[in-house]
C-alpha cells in the first residue's frame, strides 16, 4: 500500500519539507495531501489526518506517524537500506544529536527568519539571539564538512536525516541573503539548495496560490 504524506504549504512549511525530503531520498513511493495553512478549514482538515493537528503526518495503512523526526525514524526502521542514518554507531549518535538540536532549538532563528521558500527578503535586521543561532548552525555545518568531506557532499558524507533537518535552514539563508557563514558552511548550504529534490519543492512552492501576508513582509528591515 502506498504511503500518504500530509503536508502544509510548500512555501511556508519547513517541517513538511523535512519529512518530504526524507521520503524522496529514501526513494519511497508516496502520495501527497496538501492542506494549506491559514484557511478557514485548515485546523479541521489537519485534525482529520494528524492526531496533533499539525503537518506533516505520514499515513502507512492503519498507522499514522506525525512529527518530522519521528517520521524519519520510522522510515529508517522500515527501509534500512536507504541509509537515512549513518551506519557507524558513533557517527549515527552524532547525527541524531544535531538533528535533535535542530528539532528542539533555534527558536530565535525561526522567529526572526520565517520560512518563505520562494521569497527574497534581503536586508532583514538580525537579532543577537538569531545571530547566535546562525553561528551555532554554521559551526555544526563547518565541523561536519571538515570531518566528512572526503566521503561525500553532505553533513556526514552521504545524505542523512540530519541533512533533511537542516535543509530548510539553507533555504532560509537564501531567502534573507544571510552572509554570516564560514566557507565550508556556505558551500554546504549551496549544495543543499542545488539538490534536484529541493529545486522540485521550490518549483511547486512558486506555483502555490496562497499568500500569508505576515510571512511576506520584512518588518524588521530598517527604513
Amino acid at each position: 500500500m502506498e504511503m500518504t504524506l500530509v503536508i502544509a504549504n510548500k512555501n511556508y512549511s519547513s517541517w513538511s519539507l523535512r519529512a518530504w525530503l526524507m521520503l524522496r531520498r529514501a526513494d519511497v513511493p508516496f502520495r501527497e495531501v496538501r492542506i494549506p495553512l491559514a484557511q478557514a478549514d485548515t485546523g479541521a482538515r489537519l485534525r482529520q489526518r494528524s492526531p496533533s493537528g499539525l503537518a506533516p503526518a505520514l499515513i502507512d495503512g492503519d498507522l499514522t506517524v506525525w512529527d518530522s523526526l519521528a517520521i524519519g525514524e520510522y522510515l529508517h526502521e522500515q527501509f534500512p537500506a536507504a541509509g537515512l542514518w549513518p551506519q557507524e554507531a558513533h557517527i549515527r549518535a552524532r547525527a541524531r544529536s544535531i538533528s535533535a538540536e535542530m528539532h528542539a532549538g533555534f527558536s530565535a532563528l525561526r522567529q526572526n527568519l520565517p520560512f518563505n521558500a520562494r521569497a527574497r527578503l534581503p536586508g532583514r535586521a538580525i537579532s543577537a539571539d538569531c545571530r547566535a543561532n546562525i553561528e551555532r548552525i554554521g559551526a555544526i555545518w563547518r565541523d561536519c564538512r571538515r570531518e566528512f568531506s572526503t566521503q561525500g557532499p553532505f553533513l556526514f558524507g552521504h545524505f542523512s536525516i540530519a541533512d533533511a533537518m537542516y535543509a530548510p535552514v539553507a533555504l532560509r539563508f537564501q531567502t534573507y541573503s544571510i552572509d554570516l557563514l564560514e566557507a565550508e558552511a556556505a558551500a554546504y548550504a549551496d549544495t543543499i539548495v542545488a539538490q534536484p529534490d529541493i529545486q522540485h519543492w521550490l518549483d511547486d512552492a512558486r506555483l502555490e496560490p496562497e499568500r500569508i501576508e505576515k510571512y511576506e513582509v520584512n518588518p524588521l528591515t530598517p527604513p
